[in-house]
């Protein structure tokens, strides 16, 4: 399995991002091809004080061919799109290739 991860610096209105992310973004990104879970949310370190990034989001593909396919595709394509409606800043974008230990 790998991982696309998608890191977001904090906005200027956080409530506004948490709605628009859920209720039109995630719906979008749900469409993509290839996607077998996701997870996504606002963070903080461990003491509770704000994280280097605002908000993560995890999905999981079969492969990094899977992730590039998914984001090439019509829906991935209208997702990556979409991002502008609700972060201003570019968000950081990691691939995780996971390995079983």
């Amino acid at each position: 399995m790998t991982k696309l991860v998608v890191m977001y610096p904090k906005p200027a209105d956080p409530a506004q991002f948490d709605s628009y992310f859920r209720s039109t973004h995630m719906p979008l990104v749900q469409k993509m091809p290839g996607l077998k879970s996701f997870s996504y949310g606002p963070t903080k370190t461990l003491d509770g004080s704000d994280a280097a990034f605002f908000w993560v989001f995890s999905g999981t593909f079969d492969s990094p061919e899977a992730i590039s396919a998914a984001l090439s595709s019509p829906e991935g394509q209208t997702a990556v799109a979409d991002i502008p409606n609700y972060s201003k800043a570019t968000p950081t974008i990691l691939l995780i290739e996971e390995t079983e230990g």
